[in-house]
């Protein structure tokens, strides 16, 4: 904890400081160090521990505010339990085919932010599989874009923004960027809401996996604090 806290005190105070995901991996000289069968070295360090020391962190100065990411329901009520400072935010892969209205609504009742990263299904990344479904070409996304003059993902947008929920898209095109943020002069309909609502599949794009026995599997089901095998 020296060096974490020797690191933070190095920069400006920290606006919101989140705990990325509670499955920690042995310490060595690999982040992601694997056994020979490809499975992953795990730790089993109590997140609630992890916490304590963040909660440390806005007593010295160096955070304002700290939160959680990748946890489940009963993950952040442990966490509540156990804190002296509550989680200021919850960010987790949100959007249309992964609606998380269960975990958005937890978190509303305890006043918890939820911040949606992917929320548009970050087709561009390089682990992307051939055949999975691709949000922004969804047909009832582009119909509702249409009807606006707005793109598939001013679309997206919107849908968090009147559903409450903090949005963080992820572009380095300037035109991109600036078209994400013009989401302010537009509602969608209640029918519109409901209709991008009812796509939820319960579809995960940002869930690791590795390679064992020549079969792709998901790479930290098998840890006791992986978050995902609960239904939120």
């Amino acid at each position: 904890m020296h060096i974490f806290y020797s690191y933070v005190s190095m920069l400006y105070v920290i606006d919101v400081f989140n705990y990325q995901f509670c499955v920690v991996c042995r310490k060595g000289d690999s982040c992601f160090p694997k056994n020979p069968d490809g499975t992953m070295q795990y730790d089993n360090i109590d997140y609630k521990e992890t916490w304590k020391a963040m909660e440390r962190l806005v007593e010295k100065g160096l955070v304002k505010a700290i939160g959680l990411s990748n946890f489940n329901s009963q993950q952040i009520n442990d966490v509540i339990a156990a804190a002296t400072i509550k989680p200021a935010a919850l960010q987790v892969e949100c959007h249309p085919y992964l609606a998380q209205n269960e975990l958005i609504g937890h978190c509303q009742k305890y006043g918890i932010i939820v911040t949606a990263y992917s929320p548009l299904g970050s087709s561009d990344r390089m682990w992307k599989a051939a055949d999975e479904p691709v949000l922004l070409e969804d047909a009832n996304i582009k119909t509702i874009a249409n009807e606006h003059g707005k793109s598939p993902a001013q679309v997206l947008l919107r849908w968090q923004v009147q559903r409450g929920v903090v949005a963080i898209p992820k572009s380095v095109n300037a035109a991109r960027i600036a078209q994400n943020l013009q989401v302010f002069d537009f509602a969608l309909t209640e029918d519109e809401m409901k209709t991008v609502g009812n796509l939820n599949r319960n579809w995960r794009y940002i869930v690791p996996k590795i390679v064992v026995d020549n079969k792709s599997v998901f790479r930290d089901a098998l840890h006791p604090h992986y978050p995902f095998n609960d239904p939120y």
